[in-house]
């Protein structure tokens, strides 16, 4: 039987270096189908190229929460602050273009029914960690204005909160994709693969794939570039840490924190 792999990637965040290196192993694979669940720019220094490169790579890419509000033209950022020049780096045609992504994307694979969005089946500002409870678990699999009507998914895949994880029961599987260009924790890029075939007879899998890439090279990028936070982007891309607990003067706290 003759299965079809689908790479799943989220959350790149302007990091060129990291989202080359991964999709040099999904090609390393023979995987041609890549699916991208947003946030493309921020905290990187080259969302422009990022942006560039998931267009021209990804058959699927959707709406993340910076791509939502960054772009936002009625939203003023402050002269010399941190958002204005992630805003200031991408062309005008790539923020039209992020804000006018689709917020979801449904398929099927193996007979089941899939969904992926950015963080929430409500709102890509709406965070689920993976410590939520029974409520906010069957939330991802319902129907909302935001992921219109439709077959109601028994697979939800999702990317936002960086941190990749597979959960299920009787209502489907939940699926957190990681995060290729700001991995917390383990601050080595990770994606997911998914495996199946077109009818419910074929084995379904999904695998989490680290890759390991050259941070420093990455951090240098970003100097020379004059990039904004460059401490806080080191401590996430070299040492898993969120840059709020970087801010807050912790270093051991869970990110979420």
């Amino acid at each position: 039987m003759q299965l079809e792999r689908i790479a799943l990637i989220s959350d790149v965040h302007g990091n060129l270096t990291a989202l080359e290196a991964v999709l040099a192993d999904i090609e390393a694979r023979g995987i041609t189908r890549i699916f991208n669940l947003g946030d493309y720019i921020g905290k990187g220094p080259r969302g422009q190229a990022v942006v560039d490169r998931c267009r021209e790579d990804c058959e699927v890419n959707i709406l993340g929460n910076w791509d939502d509000f960054l772009p936002d033209p009625d939203r003023e950022w402050p002269a010399g602050g941190s958002m204005l020049w992630w805003h200031d780096e991408l062309r005008e045609d790539q923020r039209t273009w992020l804000r006018n992504l689709p917020f979801c994307h449904d398929f099927q694979l193996s007979g089941r029914q899939i969904r992926i969005f950015h963080a929430s089946a409500t709102s890509v500002h709406t965070r689920v960690y993976f410590d939520h409870d029974a409520t906010a678990y069957e939330g991802m699999f319902e129907n909302t204005p935001a992921t219109g009507d439709g077959p109601v998914p028994t697979v939800v895949a999702y990317g936002d909160i960086h941190d990749p994880y597979y959960e299920c029961d009787l209502r489907g599987a939940l699926i957190n994709v990681g995060s290729v260009g700001n991995s917390l924790t383990d601050p080595t890029p990770v994606y997911t693969i998914l495996e199946g075939g077109p009818d419910a007879t074929a084995p379904f899998s999904l695998q989490f794939v680290r890759v390991p890439y050259d941070a420093q090279a990455e951090l240098a990028v970003a100097r020379e570039l004059g990039a904004p936070e460059l401490d806080a982007y080191e401590a996430e891309i070299v040492h898993g840490i969120y840059r709020g607990t970087f801010y807050a003067g912790k270093t051991s706290t869970y990110h979420r924190d």
